[in-house]
């Protein structure tokens, strides 16, 4: 019993020793455990379906250490806030009157947000956008004006709503693709840059380039005897999309949906109205001789016309007869599996609400073997970091009591930053092996201190001395560490405000929490 009570006393009085060990062990299990490995049914996982190679490691690597592909370039349009709207004035009045002021666009190309729509908190003002290219703030400007509107600001950039929209509508389409460990974020105040590892320049921008736009139009004829188009269903009509699958038989490939249940009803009468559901089915489906035709279907992606094809009796009869609702389910066919596998992407993904301009883009292309380069040159630089600070704490100390421990302990916070990242995936890059390496520079920085604070005068003679000088060496670290974290926040709010230019004041630009 003796022996138990002074280990748990000793236990009690190096806790912090035990802690440490307990979540070193924690990070190496996370750092090499099949059972944390990427999965093949997450984001994570390469396009092929298997699982993302991190080596011996659970690491995953970001566009330097794995190659890939970065395109940064802004979002298409224009903006205008604070717009003063007459009370009763409708949406497609105002979109019609600003684009009559405007020679390069048309009514769809401008989108009205009223106060509070989309759960904005921070702008409480009309805003008008225009979603098109060849058209400025100024113009923008002089088209409100000229319908008798006035605006607060106008802005050469789209609204901070609609970045949102676009950065997460990309994040599901690089997530939908199954490209491992992409990243979509906004830089700069206006431009969008996706990252993407083990990618190639021409999947990433034919994933990002397109709006994905999905509708499906019913081809019929009008009041007038006129072959028009209607929508019958889109994205918003969906709850559920399958994966794209080739038909037996080899003619073409399918996407199973299924449409919303308070949308089931709508889209049903739809079919009816515009003569789809009609008795015996529409599989005369020619749209090069519209006489010829009976209403068929398009499969429209981004205004283009991707499939046609007919309604037989087994979809028209549950149609007309108002049974289909109750069971919302339909197949949407393309020409071939690629095809498929992209509107499946961008239905699950939904519409960018604007184009990138990816004609002023800024495009990076890493080759994999460059980035195997890069990973054995940073095994090289943190082996000689190790090597240099090992040898710089022995010859001040010469005593491997004192040096060993410290050159331990710093190791041991690089193990737990790896163990972190490889928890949460996090990819890891030049930036991330840089401060990896830091890490053991500042992590035995802090124990120099500590320990020229415990040995300056002279030996420990009781725990109490030894804590009295422990706290001295701490208040030194807390200070130091307190200038540098305020030094960083001065930094980065100068070049916040420096990069905010002529659309914000410096004061705005460093009202976000910068000390």
């Amino acid at each position: 019993m003796a022996d138990e009570g002074g280990t748990w006393a000793s236990v009690k009085e190096n806790w912090r020793v035990v802690l440490l060990v307990v979540i070193v062990l924690a990070s190496v299990f996370a750092l090499f455990s099949p059972t944390t490995a990427p999965s093949t049914n997450t984001p994570g996982s390469t396009a092929n379906g298997t699982a993302a190679d991190t080596g011996m490691t659970n690491l995953q690597y970001g566009l330097e250490l794995s190659g890939g592909t970065r395109i940064q370039a802004p979002l298409v349009g224009v903006h205008a806030t604070g717009v003063d709207v007459p009370e009763g004035t409708e949406t497609a009045t105002l979109r019609s009157e600003v684009a009559a002021g405007l020679e390069n666009a048309s009514a769809q190309d401008v989108a009205v947000r009223y106060p509070g729509e989309y759960g904005d908190t921070v702008q409480q003002t009309t805003v008008v956008e225009v979603r098109t290219e060849n058209v400025t703030a100024a113009q923008l400007e002089t088209a409100l004006n000229e319908a008798g509107y006035e605006a607060d600001d106008t802005y050469n950039r789209v609204s901070d709503i609609t970045q949102q929209t676009a950065v997460t509508v990309l994040r599901q389409k690089v997530n939908e693709a199954g490209l491992s460990g992409g990243t979509v974020r906004v830089v700069g105040g206006d431009v969008i840059v996706v990252e993407v590892p083990n990618a190639n320049q021409t999947a990433v921008r034919d994933l990002i380039e397109s709006r994905g736009q999905v509708l499906i139009q019913a081809y019929h004829q009008n009041e007038n005897g006129t072959y028009v188009r209607t929508t019958v269903m889109d994205s918003e009509d969906l709850r559920q999309v399958g994966n794209a699958r080739q038909i037996e038989g080899g003619q073409g490939a399918e996407v199973g949906v299924v449409v919303r249940d308070d949308a089931a009803e709508d889209v049903q009468q739809r079919f009816v109205d515009t003569g789809l559901a009609q008795e015996g089915g529409t599989d005369r489906c020619d749209p090069e001789n519209p006489n010829e035709s009976a209403p068929c279907l398009f499969l429209v992606q981004d205004g283009q016309v991707v499939r046609s094809f007919g309604v037989d009796e087994g979809l028209a009869r549950p149609m007309r007869n108002g049974e289909w609702a109750d069971d919302p389910q339909y197949r949407l066919t393309t020409g071939n599996l690629s095809t498929a596998q992209e509107v499946a992407i961008n239905l699950r993904a939904g519409a960018l609400p604007t184009e990138l301009d990816l004609d002023q883009n800024s495009m990076l292309y890493v080759d994999p073997s460059q980035s195997d380069r890069f990973k054995t040159d940073s095994l090289i630089a943190g082996i000689a970091a190790v090597l240099a600070v090992s040898g710089v704490v022995f010859a001040r100390y010469r005593r491997v009591e004192v040096a060993g421990p410290m050159i331990v302990t710093a190791l041991s916070e690089v193990v737990i930053l790896m163990g972190a990242a490889a928890a949460i995936g996090y990819p890891i890059d030049l930036s991330v092996i840089a401060g990896f390496v830091a890490a053991i520079g500042t992590g035995v920085d802090d124990l120099i201190i500590i320990a020229d604070e415990v040995m300056s005068e002279g030996e420990v003679t009781s725990q109490r001395v030894f804590q009295s000088r422990f706290r001295k060496a701490f208040w030194v670290i807390g200070a130091a560490a307190a200038t540098t974290i305020s030094r960083c926040r001065r930094w980065r709010c100068s070049r916040s405000a420096s990069s905010a230019g002529s659309r914000s004041s410096p004061s705005s630009a460093c009202s976000s929490g910068c000390w």
